[in-house]
């Protein structure tokens, strides 16, 4: 399945389309069901007012994340650490071009830091889902190289989602003879991504970063926002990823 009909499906399941079209159709059953299209009114503003709100996106990530993982960096456990691309920043103007997105830098980060500990060479994998003319892993190669001066060994820049990302990661690190890898992605999306490189074969000691983490809380955790919004749809997404994942095996 294409990139562009992957999302536009997401679109679709996701709010706050989803949502819109439960009320849109509230609003054609208006005088035909009045009773149900009450209820899907009710439904569609109700799910928008709490999936917008902090504290609920905030509580459903932290259920994918789970308790943080403890990575033993005096000893290693792997043989190699893989970054996942997580987007790019198209037409950057202060870069001259296409560079990493936010997404990704915190996944550089981390894996920056993650080399220095542990001395293993990095595989950066993201293709170019849009066609674009430098793939996510080659923006990755130079960041990591050029502004956190740390090598990278193997540049996957073919696949286009985190399966690909697995299967494409396997086979160049198979020719390694190298099974077991330090995973680093968001660690929101690191349960999906665990599923999809078990499946290629890979062993895995979980690395995640960028935790979802809050000040303290107070009365604007209960007030509706559009960045809450986004985390929620964030949540939903990868759930339907990981019972998709789960359906295929």
């Amino acid at each position: 399945m294409s990139w562009f009909i992957t999302n536009l499906l997401s679109a679709l399941l996701l709010p706050p389309l989803s949502l819109l079209l439960v009320a849109a159709l509230g609003l054609w059953l208006w005088h035909k069901r009045p009773v149900i299209s009450r209820v899907l009114l009710t439904t569609a503003v109700a799910l928008l007012w709490l999936l917008s709100t902090p504290f609920v996106a905030e509580t459903l990530l932290h259920e994918l994340e789970g308790e943080p993982y403890v990575t033993d960096t005096g000893k290693p456990l792997a043989d190699a650490i893989v970054v996942l691309g997580g987007g790019t920043y198209f037409h950057a103007p202060e870069y001259e071009g296409d560079t990493v997105s936010e997404y990704t830098l915190l996944r550089l980060r981390f894996a920056a830091k993650l080399q220095r500990e542990t001395g293993k060479p990095i595989l950066v994998s993201g293709g170019k889902p849009l066609g674009n003319s430098s793939s996510e892993a080659e923006q990755m190669k130079q960041v990591l190289e050029q502004e956190f001066n740390v090598p990278v060994q193997w540049i996957e820049g073919e696949s286009d989602n985190t399966f690909e990302n697995a299967r494409l990661s396997r086979e160049m690190l198979k020719q390694a003879g190298i099974r077991r890898i330090y995973l680093v992605t968001h660690a929101w999306h690191m349960a999906r991504t665990v599923q999809a490189f078990q499946a290629a074969g890979f062993q895995i000691v979980p690395a995640p970063t960028a935790y979802t983490t809050r000040y303290r809380t107070d009365l604007l955790a209960f007030i509706p926002n559009a960045k809450a919004l986004r985390d929620s749809r964030i949540f939903l997404h990868e759930l339907i990823g990981i019972l998709w994942y789960q359906l295929k095996s």
